[in-house]
Protein backbone atom coordinates (compact mmCIF):
# COMPACT_ATOMS: atom_id res chain seq x y z
CA UNK A 1 0.00 0.00 0.00
CA UNK A 2 2.73 2.21 0.44
CA UNK A 3 4.30 1.60 -2.75
CA UNK A 4 0.51 2.48 -4.06
CA UNK A 5 0.97 5.78 -2.40
CA UNK A 6 4.13 6.84 -3.80
CA UNK A 7 3.13 6.13 -7.10
CA UNK A 8 0.05 8.35 -6.53
CA UNK A 9 2.13 11.35 -4.98
CA UNK A 10 4.64 10.78 -8.32
CA UNK A 11 1.70 10.67 -10.53
CA UNK A 12 -0.12 14.03 -9.07
CA UNK A 13 3.66 15.45 -8.99
CA UNK A 14 3.46 14.57 -12.68
CA UNK A 15 0.31 16.06 -14.01
CA UNK A 16 1.45 19.24 -12.67
CA UNK A 17 4.63 19.59 -15.06
CA UNK A 18 4.82 22.03 -17.62
CA UNK A 19 7.93 21.17 -19.60
CA UNK A 20 5.76 18.39 -21.83
CA UNK A 21 9.34 17.12 -22.80
CA UNK A 22 10.14 15.86 -19.33
CA UNK A 23 6.60 15.26 -18.86
CA UNK A 24 6.48 12.45 -22.42
CA UNK A 25 10.43 11.66 -20.85
CA UNK A 26 9.19 11.28 -17.78
CA UNK A 27 5.79 9.12 -17.61
CA UNK A 28 7.19 5.92 -18.73
CA UNK A 29 10.08 5.75 -15.95
CA UNK A 30 7.43 5.52 -13.65
CA UNK A 31 8.27 1.45 -11.99
CA UNK A 32 5.00 -0.69 -11.91
CA UNK A 33 3.79 -1.69 -8.60
CA UNK A 34 5.47 -4.82 -7.30
CA UNK A 35 3.50 -7.99 -6.95
CA UNK A 36 2.70 -8.59 -3.26
CA UNK A 37 3.76 -11.48 -1.64
CA UNK A 38 1.54 -12.62 0.43
CA UNK A 39 -2.33 -12.52 -1.65
CA UNK A 40 -3.88 -12.16 2.56
CA UNK A 41 -1.87 -8.73 3.31
CA UNK A 42 -3.84 -6.73 0.90
CA UNK A 43 -6.85 -4.86 2.23
CA UNK A 44 -9.46 -4.14 -0.30
CA UNK A 45 -10.59 -0.86 -0.12
CA UNK A 46 -13.77 0.66 -0.94
CA UNK A 47 -13.61 2.57 -4.66
CA UNK A 48 -13.65 5.77 -3.98
CA UNK A 49 -10.41 5.34 -2.36
CA UNK A 50 -8.71 5.62 -5.61
CA UNK A 51 -10.55 8.92 -6.50
CA UNK A 52 -7.31 11.26 -6.38
CA UNK A 53 -5.47 8.61 -9.16
CA UNK A 54 -8.62 8.27 -10.79
CA UNK A 55 -8.45 12.03 -11.26
CA UNK A 56 -4.71 12.52 -11.57
CA UNK A 57 -4.67 9.72 -14.39
CA UNK A 58 -7.61 12.35 -15.87
CA UNK A 59 -5.20 15.11 -15.67
CA UNK A 60 -2.75 13.41 -17.22
CA UNK A 61 -4.79 12.41 -20.10
CA UNK A 62 -6.43 15.60 -20.73
CA UNK A 63 -2.71 17.00 -20.83
CA UNK A 64 -0.94 14.56 -23.02
CA UNK A 65 -4.27 15.39 -25.72
CA UNK A 66 -3.75 19.10 -24.93
CA UNK A 67 -0.18 19.06 -26.00
CA UNK A 68 -0.87 16.50 -29.48
CA UNK A 69 -3.72 19.35 -30.43
CA UNK A 70 -1.45 22.40 -30.00
CA UNK A 71 1.45 20.28 -31.97
CA UNK A 72 -1.07 19.42 -34.86
CA UNK A 73 -1.74 23.32 -34.69
CA UNK A 74 1.27 24.68 -35.02
CA UNK A 75 1.54 22.74 -38.31
CA UNK A 76 1.12 25.10 -41.01
CA UNK A 77 0.27 23.71 -44.24
CA UNK A 78 2.63 23.45 -47.22
CA UNK A 79 2.96 27.01 -49.38
CA UNK A 80 3.05 26.35 -53.15
CA UNK A 81 4.20 29.61 -55.28
CA UNK A 82 1.81 29.66 -58.70
CA UNK A 83 3.72 31.43 -61.53
CA UNK A 84 1.13 33.07 -63.49
CA UNK A 85 1.64 34.31 -67.08
CA UNK A 86 2.16 37.96 -67.60
CA UNK A 87 -1.11 40.17 -69.11
CA UNK A 88 -1.09 40.14 -72.98
CA UNK A 89 0.33 43.79 -73.83
CA UNK A 90 -1.80 46.38 -75.12
CA UNK A 91 0.67 48.82 -76.79
CA UNK A 92 3.08 48.39 -79.43
CA UNK A 93 6.00 49.79 -76.91
CA UNK A 94 4.68 46.62 -74.46
CA UNK A 95 4.64 43.95 -77.33
CA UNK A 96 8.29 44.65 -77.98
CA UNK A 97 9.31 43.53 -74.84
CA UNK A 98 8.14 40.12 -76.08
CA UNK A 99 9.55 40.54 -79.89
CA UNK A 100 11.55 38.13 -81.70
CA UNK A 101 13.05 38.30 -84.71
CA UNK A 102 12.82 35.53 -86.99
CA UNK A 103 14.09 34.52 -90.52
CA UNK A 104 13.24 31.60 -93.24
CA UNK A 105 14.71 28.55 -93.43
CA UNK A 106 15.87 28.11 -96.67
CA UNK A 107 16.14 24.39 -96.30
CA UNK A 108 12.31 23.83 -95.70
CA UNK A 109 11.33 26.82 -98.01
CA UNK A 110 9.01 25.67 -100.80
CA UNK A 111 11.24 25.44 -103.91
CA UNK A 112 9.00 27.84 -105.75
CA UNK A 113 10.16 30.84 -103.48
CA UNK A 114 12.66 33.07 -103.79
CA UNK A 115 13.94 34.06 -100.67
CA UNK A 116 15.96 37.61 -100.17
CA UNK A 117 17.35 39.97 -97.87
CA UNK A 118 18.42 37.30 -95.28
CA UNK A 119 16.46 35.26 -95.80
CA UNK A 120 13.62 38.09 -94.41
CA UNK A 121 11.60 38.38 -98.08
CA UNK A 122 9.86 35.41 -99.68
CA UNK A 123 8.43 36.23 -103.03
CA UNK A 124 6.12 33.65 -104.94
CA UNK A 125 6.72 34.32 -109.04
CA UNK A 126 3.03 34.47 -109.32
CA UNK A 127 1.18 35.05 -106.38
CA UNK A 128 -1.78 37.35 -104.50
CA UNK A 129 -2.62 35.97 -101.23
CA UNK A 130 -0.39 35.61 -98.18
CA UNK A 131 -1.08 33.07 -95.14
CA UNK A 132 0.88 33.81 -91.78
CA UNK A 133 0.74 31.25 -89.74
CA UNK A 134 1.97 28.83 -86.77
CA UNK A 135 2.49 24.91 -86.74
CA UNK A 136 4.03 22.04 -85.10
CA UNK A 137 6.83 20.97 -86.37
CA UNK A 138 5.94 17.76 -86.94
CA UNK A 139 3.03 18.88 -89.47
CA UNK A 140 3.10 16.83 -92.78
CA UNK A 141 5.20 18.59 -95.50
CA UNK A 142 4.70 16.44 -98.35
CA UNK A 143 1.75 16.29 -100.52
CA UNK A 144 -1.38 18.45 -100.94
CA UNK A 145 -3.94 17.31 -98.53
CA UNK A 146 -5.03 18.90 -95.56
CA UNK A 147 -2.49 17.49 -93.28
CA UNK A 148 -0.09 19.69 -95.06
CA UNK A 149 -2.31 23.01 -95.42
CA UNK A 150 -2.14 25.25 -92.85
CA UNK A 151 -5.01 25.41 -91.16
CA UNK A 152 -6.39 22.41 -92.61
CA UNK A 153 -5.29 20.41 -89.46
CA UNK A 154 -5.04 20.84 -85.94
CA UNK A 155 -1.35 21.48 -85.96
CA UNK A 156 -1.25 24.42 -87.50
CA UNK A 157 -3.60 28.04 -86.85
CA UNK A 158 -3.95 30.50 -89.95
CA UNK A 159 -4.22 33.82 -90.89
CA UNK A 160 -5.28 34.36 -94.63
CA UNK A 161 -4.52 38.22 -95.94
CA UNK A 162 -5.33 39.47 -99.06
CA UNK A 163 -6.17 42.81 -100.45
CA UNK A 164 -9.79 43.14 -99.54
CA UNK A 165 -10.07 40.78 -95.85
CA UNK A 166 -8.57 38.48 -93.83
CA UNK A 167 -9.66 35.31 -92.39
CA UNK A 168 -8.49 32.65 -89.65
CA UNK A 169 -8.22 29.19 -90.21
CA UNK A 170 -8.33 25.98 -87.99
CA UNK A 171 -8.87 22.28 -88.38
CA UNK A 172 -10.53 23.12 -91.78
CA UNK A 173 -12.55 25.92 -90.58
CA UNK A 174 -12.36 29.08 -91.95
CA UNK A 175 -13.76 32.04 -90.22
CA UNK A 176 -14.54 35.52 -91.49
CA UNK A 177 -12.21 38.00 -89.80
CA UNK A 178 -12.85 42.12 -89.21
CA UNK A 179 -10.60 44.55 -88.93
CA UNK A 180 -8.56 47.47 -90.86
CA UNK A 181 -6.48 46.12 -93.81
CA UNK A 182 -2.92 46.42 -93.45
CA UNK A 183 0.34 45.42 -95.50
CA UNK A 184 1.54 44.53 -91.92
CA UNK A 185 0.44 41.57 -89.79
CA UNK A 186 1.77 40.94 -86.24
CA UNK A 187 1.45 37.84 -84.54
CA UNK A 188 1.74 37.40 -80.44
CA UNK A 189 2.39 33.95 -79.03
CA UNK A 190 2.21 33.05 -75.19
CA UNK A 191 2.85 29.52 -75.13
CA UNK A 192 2.48 28.89 -71.29
CA UNK A 193 -1.29 30.29 -71.17
CA UNK A 194 -2.30 29.04 -74.51
CA UNK A 195 -2.90 32.27 -76.15
CA UNK A 196 -2.11 33.19 -79.93
CA UNK A 197 -3.32 36.60 -81.33
CA UNK A 198 -3.25 38.28 -84.95
CA UNK A 199 -2.93 42.34 -85.29
CA UNK A 200 -3.41 44.35 -87.64
CA UNK A 201 -0.44 46.77 -87.60
CA UNK A 202 -0.46 50.47 -88.71
CA UNK A 203 0.57 53.53 -86.99
CA UNK A 204 -1.86 51.86 -83.77
CA UNK A 205 -2.27 47.56 -83.67
CA UNK A 206 -5.63 46.53 -83.96
CA UNK A 207 -6.54 43.27 -82.61
CA UNK A 208 -7.87 41.14 -85.61
CA UNK A 209 -8.22 37.59 -84.19
CA UNK A 210 -7.52 35.60 -80.70
CA UNK A 211 -7.60 31.98 -79.95
CA UNK A 212 -7.70 30.71 -76.53
CA UNK A 213 -6.27 26.51 -76.18
CA UNK A 214 -3.79 24.32 -75.10
CA UNK A 215 -0.66 23.78 -76.70
CA UNK A 216 1.18 20.53 -76.78
CA UNK A 217 4.56 21.04 -78.37
CA UNK A 218 6.95 24.12 -79.32
CA UNK A 219 5.28 26.83 -81.82
CA UNK A 220 7.43 27.92 -85.15
CA UNK A 221 5.96 30.60 -87.61
CA UNK A 222 4.95 29.71 -90.74
CA UNK A 223 4.60 31.91 -94.03
CA UNK A 224 1.92 30.82 -97.68
CA UNK A 225 1.83 32.56 -100.99
CA UNK A 226 -0.55 31.76 -103.37
CA UNK A 227 -2.38 32.44 -106.72
CA UNK A 228 -1.26 34.50 -109.37
CA UNK A 229 0.01 37.86 -109.65
CA UNK A 230 3.57 38.08 -107.59
CA UNK A 231 3.12 38.80 -104.03
CA UNK A 232 6.01 38.91 -101.16
CA UNK A 233 5.54 38.36 -97.77
CA UNK A 234 8.87 40.01 -95.79
CA UNK A 235 9.51 39.07 -92.28
CA UNK A 236 10.05 42.83 -90.88
CA UNK A 237 12.80 44.18 -88.53
CA UNK A 238 11.55 45.30 -85.39
CA UNK A 239 11.54 49.28 -85.28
Amino acid sequence: MLELKRRDAELKLLSHTEDHNQFLHSYPSLSALSEPTHSSSINIRPLSYFEDMTAALSAVRDKLQDVLREEWTNVSPTEVDILLSAAEPTTRAGFFKYSQEITLDPNTANTRLVLSEGSRIATYMRGAEVEVAVAYKNISRVGGGNECGFGNNDKSWALYCDKNSYSFLYNSIKTPVSGPLSSRVGVYLDHRAGILSFYSISETMTLLHRVQTTFTQPLHARVGLYYPNGTTAELCKLK
